[in-house]
């Protein structure tokens, strides 16, 4: 059973919150104590649900060994208490996964950024596709979408994409989906109706806040230049491209998507703090890299995750052995749900068996 006295301080400070909240204060202070709230809203609600159950549960008990209770009464509460046992062990192991302790970026919107690996055209092709499942999925999770930018290929794939996605908890569950995404399939450009193999990377990134991650001026160099198309030549007059880079770690960002210099400059900037907010969580917590490696490898991109194999029409997580037979549906978006969903619970499982283990 989980100790009443961990409950109340939940409660406690859910409470203190919301009383700060309601004072009014803003600036800073406002923003981490709207994102605790946000976080502890849906923990909060179990433990009352786990609460109230543990009470019915007691009377229940009660009227049961009670020698005054009549027999068509003691049946009654005899059956109440079997469907309350099962709820009360529903949620104890629901609660048991809230208060797992959480990455602090999982809260977080994400940004993506989709890249062409091996396979020419073909993979091109295939990193269009991830993009466009993304894109599916991010809109049935009620999450808005913008592209920062792309580079097209010539056969209608993309090179490279970098897509922002804002929501609440968008990082907890795109997270899973950093490495190399392989797929195999007979290219349009295959004559012989031969099955070639291409991939794909895909790196997640939680979108760092302002009170995250400061980035001093004097840090940066950057330069403006005219947008080139794919042929290398200028697509515009004005210098409206621009590259940020980061002297002390020599991240460069190259935007030019925008017409607007102004535009190109923010999405540079905010892929860049995405970048340098990701180096510093490796940094100071180790402890969630390894743990993270357990489940879904070393995030490492030369790593193959997940395999979409068209003539089968079967997708295959490496990860956690799970394949689907629906690959149309999941490479449209719609049920790549169900891999995220396995992916995330399975890192549930994995850390709830870790922590018991300790206990």
């Amino acid at each position: 059973m989980i100790p009443a006295a961990k409950l109340e301080r939940l409660l406690d400070r859910f409470a203190a919150v919301e009383a700060e909240l309601a004072s009014g204060a803003g600036g800073p202070g406002f923003v981490k104590l709207s994102k605790e709230h946000a976080e502890l809203s849906p923990v909060i609600d179990v433990v009352r649900d786990y609460r109230k159950v543990q009470d019915q549960l007691e009377q229940a008990e009660a009227l049961i060994s009670d020698p005054k209770t009549d027999s068509d009464m003691r049946g009654l509460a005899e059956e109440e208490r079997a469907e309350l046992k099962e709820q009360f062990a529903r949620l104890e192991h629901e609660l048991r996964i809230q208060l797992l302790p959480k990455d602090a970026a999982d809260a977080s919107s994400a940004i993506i950024e989709i890249r062409a690996g091996t396979g020419g055209d073909e993979a091109a092709l295939f990193a269009d596709d991830l993009l466009a499942m993304y894109t599916r999925y991010c809109a049935l999770q009620g999450w808005k979408t913008e592209i920062m930018s792309r580079t097209d290929s010539d056969l209608g794939g993309i090179k490279d994409a970098v897509m922002e996605v804002n929501g609440q908890g968008v990082y907890a569950k795109l997270k899973f989906e950093s490495g190399v995404h392989r797929v195999q399939r007979v290219p349009v450009t295959e004559t012989q109706g031969r099955i070639h193999t291409s991939a794909a990377t895909v790196a997640v990134l939680p979108e760092a806040e302002d009170v995250d991650i400061v980035i001093n001026d004097k840090d940066l160099r950057i330069d403006v230049y005219r947008a080139q198309g794919a042929g290398g030549q200028h697509v515009n007059k004005t210098e409206s491209a621009v590259r940020i880079t980061h002297l002390p770690t020599g991240i460069a960002i190259a935007q030019q998507t925008e017409k607007s210099q102004h535009k190109n400059k923010a999405h540079a900037m905010k892929l860049l703090k995405a970048k340098l907010y990701e180096i510093e969580r490796e940094r100071v917590d180790s402890a969630r890299a390894s743990e993270r490696k357990s489940l879904v490898g070393s995030g490492d991109r030369s790593e193959r995750i997940r395999t979409y194999n068209f003539p089968q029409g079967r997708v295959t997580d490496h990860r956690i052995n799970l394949t689907l037979y629906k690959l149309d549906r999941i490479i449209a978006g719609d049920d790549l749900g169900e891999i995220i969903d396995a992916l995330v619970q399975q890192d549930q499982a994995d850390r709830l068996a870790a922590l018991e283990a300790e206990g």
